[in-house]
């Protein structure tokens, strides 16, 4: 590339803060879209999740196109960028609530899948060896880089500026995905650092440690053998519950905020919080998983995400201001390190060659929690009130933790031997 490898660490983590807005700041342009384009609050959330659905659904075919050479890294983020621009103004200018179904849930959607599939896999491509902490502060970038739009959308722009604000922020965010894109540079197929030998044990004791906790895949999986496996169809399942059980929370946190009666300010704060944790901790987990095992951290935030959803529904029903905001950033905790989790065990499991392709098959799971976190939350929320939806939402991510458990690298025995002889790595260097 002509600079050092930790740029392809920068510069994703960059562009995914550019795409970061569009799902975690929607919820507070939720009241000002309503009143100035007279569309129902059960439109905007089901936009959401319309969104949700094309970003998780040109996930795979973008990682076919990726690894074929079809789609190089930058032309994925010039197009990221240029949907990131559509959604926006489609808010801003929609003449009815179907052309921003369009315009933002579609066209913004796949342009922020595409972005978010080729920042992922890029950094699991260039730290093989180290990938979760590397992939858990590129994956936070997907959270944190929506802090000031929650703020501004919640307390500066109203019915008389919404124009302009949203067409702002999506030349600004668009701009920030194409710059730093256009520096993307994948590694050559089978690429490792030249000083670690994934067949050998590491000199760095760093290195040393999270190949034992995390052992590289036995063999290049495609994503016909990855399936056959049965492991995809349960990181899929845990993803759909987990991603859903996020996504509810970022839709209806500050619903529940406004009627326990918190101001907006505060409820902007919580959800604020929620994002910066929700960033933060998927680089914390991603660290931690190198040290003590993508599983057992997995299970863990399972656990957390789901224990939460209880905390938000206690402290919303108690008007308790201080334990709402403790289990907000609790909650976005949770939501947020399953992510990085699933991108690094992807790779630990089926290899690097194919793991755009084959995250692409996991991260799909978003093509029914999006809709069922958001458009179905309503729904529940509408049926049961907060009470039931927020218990509902708990005990799946518990279920989720449950499931978790079955996880295992295919191709090693219980001890961790390759159940065959490994094939010799190429091009280490």
């Amino acid at each position: 590339m002509g600079r050092k490898r930790k740029w392809m660490v920068i510069l994703p983590w960059i562009g995914m803060m550019g795409i970061s807005s569009a799902e975690y700041a929607f919820a507070s342009a939720e009241e000002t879209l309503h009143i100035a384009h007279s569309w129902s609050s059960l439109h905007i959330f089901w936009m959401l999740g319309v969104w949700v659905f094309f970003q998780a659904a040109v996930a795979f075919p973008a990682g076919k196109l990726r690894e074929s050479g079809r789609l190089p890294a930058r032309w994925a983020m010039m197009l990221g960028a240029l949907g990131t621009l559509i959604g926006y103004v489609s808010l801003a200018f929609a003449p009815h609530v179907v052309v921003a179904y369009i315009g933002f849930g579609a066209f913004s959607g796949m342009g922020a899948g595409l972005v978010y599939a080729t920042c992922v896999n890029m950094v699991a491509k260039w730290y093989p060896e180290r990938k979760g902490g590397k992939t858990g502060f590129v994956n936070g970038g997907f959270a944190y880089g929506s802090v000031p739009f929650v703020f501004l959308f919640t307390g500066y722009m109203d019915l008389t500026n919404f124009r302009w604000v949203l067409v702002a922020v999506g030349v600004f965010l668009a701009g920030v995905v194409a710059v730093s894109g256009y520096f993307f540079k994948d590694p050559p197929k089978n690429w490792w650092p030249a000083d670690v030998d994934p067949l050998h044990v590491p000199d760095d004791p760093r290195t040393r440690r999270a190949l034992k906790m995390n052992p590289p895949a036995v063999r290049q999986y495609t994503p016909r053998e990855a399936w056959r496996t049965g492991r995809v169809a349960l990181m899929w399942f845990c993803l759909m519950c987990t991603s859903g059980v996020n996504i509810f929370g970022i839709a209806f946190q500050v619903e529940i905020g406004q009627e326990a009666g918190f101001a907006g300010g505060i409820v902007a704060t919580a959800m604020s919080l929620k994002a910066i944790v929700n960033g933060t901790g998927r680089g914390v987990i991603g660290w931690l998983s190198d040290r003590y095992g993508r599983k057992r951290c997995l299970i863990f935030v399972c656990i957390v995400l789901g224990l939460s959803q209880y905390g938000i529904l206690w402290s919303a029903n108690e008007q308790s201001l201080l334990f709402f905001l403790i289990f907000s950033s609790i909650s976005g905790f949770g939501g947020g390190a399953i992510f990085p989790m699933f991108a690094a065990m992807t790779a630990d499991y089926f290899g690097e060659n194919n793991n755009a392709s084959n995250y692409g098959l996991v991260y799909s799971s978003k093509l029914v929690s999006g809709l069922a976190g958001s458009g179905m939350g309503a729904v529940v929320v509408a049926n049961w009130g907060h009470g039931g939806a927020f218990t509902l939402a708990g005990s799946i991510s518990l279920f989720a933790a449950f499931v978790a458990l079955f996880l295992t690298q295919p191709g090693r025995t219980k001890t961790g031997e390759p159940t065959a002889p490994v094939p010799m790595a190429q091009g280490s260097d």
